[in-house]
């Protein structure tokens, strides 16, 4: 067993969660979300993964054949979906405050509001 993915995916986290806090720019948030975001992937995928294992289709396969979950696999297609969806509506309302603040700056718009 390999402990090298599960580091990987900490460390994208890592990256990911380092952005969002120094962030200056709506935008870039959200990129930085979306990296954060793609480390759940790594650790799904890390997690399902089977040394030796072969694709999760059983018509035609000998009974007992080691083959990859496909139950992680669904859920990591679940999770793209998910974060393509937040990440749309999180640039929609970047660019609705872009509109009524005429800035992307967290801190000029936090000064905006009354």
């Amino acid at each position: 067993m390999s402990f090298l993915p599960y580091a990987v995916a900490a460390w994208v986290c890592v990256v990911g969660l380092y952005g969002i806090v120094t962030s200056r720019n709506l935008i870039h948030l959200a990129l930085c979300l979306t990296i954060t975001q793609s480390s759940t992937y790594l650790l799904l995928l890390a997690i399902g993964y089977v040394k030796g294992g072969g694709p999760p289709i059983f018509k035609g396969v000998k009974l007992g054949t080691t083959t990859v979950d496909p139950v992680v696999q669904a859920l990591t297609l679940t999770d793209i979906v998910v974060s393509v969806t937040v990440i749309a509506l999180i640039l929609a309302l970047a660019l609705d405050v872009h509109k009524q603040a005429g800035t992307i700056d967290p801190d000029e718009i936090r000064e905006m509001s009354g």
